[in-house]
């Protein structure tokens, strides 16, 4: 299968013409989809639990949204007027009775391009030190990273030599490779390295606003002029820095040539894999934001979401609207026992620093895997992911080799624990992870009683170990 050669117009994209007229390299990989198709999930991508996202850009300097509330838990007809994501922050200005707006308007101008912001934010990336990131993120014991390139506004986080025709001569990419330096200083720390790249949105191609769900799709840029840009973008992501997440979002033009590009990708990154936001019949695993799923699901999965109700960093934004540690250590822990992964989000500042609040968490999860994170990575999902039972509380799931973890998310009190549903083999041994401490443990019928620890492991999740694997009750 050849693919369509383009007559490139005089719009200014002939510099992208060597990345777009090109056939897939050679390799296992055909661009139809049943050889797409048959593209396995790397091990590494299965056993890796929790990804780092970042989202940072021109947003970033403004750094503002109202706090109203996680995606999903606002009403759609008002989503968009009171969007908390910050990132979104440019299309909340279009929206002119929007609180983004009368922010705007009061803090820089009515006539302040959101481009100017460009500038400042240029400024500041001249203090950011990459190894530092990836310091944190791998005490975090995050295992791999995905990083905005391009957000919604249309500004690359790379120095693009694709011209943007909708804007020629203007400046929408950086001067310092931030993609780059990052992902050479992620590898440096031995974790994988991703990218987000906004397909389907680019508002240098569009000025209409997104006041409601429909307009989502309906200002999506669909013309030949966007899917060549869209295009010579990812090949040329994929040729400098050769992601191991393909990270699209929003969906994709129908003239990008989706399928030449996934098979030039797994040709040229053997162990790389793509999310399921190209909107097309093929991906390696699915997103689903500020949400997740409740049972086992066996294609693999990733729950993507900000500390905060925004992913970009917004100033507005307290211990009110982070999730707590507890919290977030009990969600990632959710996920992991039904065969997801998290990403999770960090929202710079212009000049790379981290907020308190956010490195808190961070810390605060890296921690606690210090401790427990033998029964999270490389770990597969249980007969099933949960139990209850009031002395003990919530209880997730997981198995590795010949080996059940359960994780309490309830402190022991008394002298009991209940692991309900569970039937110790002949031979098993609980222990505390974090202390290494032997509980014993008898059998009371389909629930197994469990001696609660003398001391435990820290002031979150309770990890137990019992090996040699046990019987369940019961599937659900």
């Amino acid at each position: 299968m050849r693919r369509r050669e383009f007559c490139l117009s005089a719009s200014g994209l002939a510099a992208a013409s060597a990345l777009t007229a090109q056939t897939p390299k050679a390799g296992p990989y055909t661009p139809e989809w049943p050889s797409l198709d048959s593209h396995k999930i790397p091990s590494w991508y299965n056993d890796a639990k929790l990804g780092i996202f970042i989202h940072w850009g021109l947003y970033s300097v403004p750094a503002w949204a109202p706090t109203s509330g996680e995606l999903g838990k606002v009403p759609m007809n008002r989503w968009f007027y009171e969007n908390a994501y910050a990132e979104w922050y440019l299309n909340s200005l279009r929206l002119k009775d929007s609180p983004t707006y009368k922010h705007h308007v009061a803090k820089y101008g009515a006539n302040f391009d959101y481009y100017k912001f460009a500038a400042d934010f240029e400024k500041g990336i001249q203090s950011w030190k990459p190894e530092a990131w990836a310091s944190l993120f791998k005490n975090t014991h995050a295992q791999y990273v995905v990083l905005t390139t391009k957000h919604h506004d249309g500004f690359t986080l790379w120095p693009s030599k694709v011209p943007n025709p909708k804007r020629p001569g203007q400046k929408l990419s950086v001067t310092r490779d931030l993609a780059g330096e990052l992902t050479t200083a992620v590898r440096g720390a031995g974790m994988k390295m991703g990218l987000y790249y906004s397909g389907g949105l680019d508002w240098t191609f569009e000025s209409r606003p997104i006041a409601q769900l429909p307009d989502l799709y309906s200002t999506a840029p669909k013309t030949e002029e966007y899917g060549r840009y869209a295009e010579a973008h990812w090949r040329e992501l994929i040729d400098r820095y050769q992601p191991s997440v393909m990270w699209n979002d929003i969906a994709y033009p129908p003239t990008g040539h989706v399928q030449d590009l996934f098979a030039t990708y797994y040709n040229k990154v053997s162990d790389g894999v793509i999310n399921n936001r190209f909107s097309v019949p093929w991906a390696d695993f699915t997103t689903p934001e500020y949400a997740k799923y409740d049972k086992i699901t066996e294609k693999k999965w990733e729950s993507c979401r900000g500390l905060g109700f925004s992913f970009g960093y917004n100033q507005a934004e307290g211990p009110d609207q982070v999730i707590a540690s507890d919290k977030l250590i009990e969600l990632f822990v959710d996920i992991v026992s039904k065969n997801g992964n998290l990403l999770l989000n960090i929202g710079p500042k212009p000049d790379g620093s981290i907020s308190d609040i956010q490195v808190d968490r961070l810390k605060a999860l890296g921690a606690w895997l210090d401790k427990n994170g033998e029964g999270i990575f490389a770990s597969h999902p249980w007969v099933r992911p949960a139990a209850s039972a009031p002395e003990s509380g919530d209880i997730r799931f997981t198995k590795k080799g010949d080996a059940v973890y359960a994780y309490l998310f309830k402190s022991p009190k008394g002298g009991e624990v209940k692991i309900p549903g569970v039937i110790a083999a002949p031979g098993t041994k609980v222990t505390v992870l974090g202390t290494g401490e032997t509980l014993s443990h008898t059998q009371q019928g389909v629930d197994l009683m469990v001696k609660a620890p003398t001391k435990a492991a820290g002031p979150y999740a309770l990890g137990l170990k019992m090996s040699p694997s046990p019987w369940q009750a019961a599937r659900e």
